[in-house]
């Protein structure tokens, strides 16, 4: 039975500015190839940057987008950043293969960035 799985996935403080984290997680995504994640302009405002996660299957010419859920970024000030990483059930027929995909991105992001997992200076 395919689980369902929507909604907060992740919230987290990061050490850095939204625009720079948004940077250090698009360059992660690409990384592994089979995710994309980008900043979304128009959902984005000067304290909060929104980044759509989607996952990536290329086929010769053709490429396909699958909407995975959603990265936001808030500035808390003093270098510090509000991480909400938030799952969206995709309608697609490798739904559950999907949402491990996202989790274990989500993860690998509070991981890599969570304020408490980095050494005091």
């Amino acid at each position: 039975m395919t689980r369902s799985m929507t909604g907060v996935l992740l919230e987290f403080t990061a050490v850095g500015r939204p625009r720079d984290l948004a940077a250090a997680v698009e360059e992660h995504a690409q990384r592994r190839r089979t995710l994309q994640a980008i900043v979304v302009p128009w959902e984005s405002d000067a304290a909060t940057l929104s980044m759509a996660v989607t996952s990536v299957n290329v086929d010769g010419w053709a490429i396909e987008h699958t909407n995975l859920g959603t990265i936001r970024l808030t500035d808390l000030g003093g270098g510090r950043t509000r991480v909400v990483i938030t799952a969206h059930e995709p309608d697609h027929p490798q739904k559950e293969r999907l949402l491990e995909l996202l989790d274990g991105f989500a993860r690998q992001i509070q991981t890599r960035f969570q304020a408490d997992a980095r050494p005091a200076d």
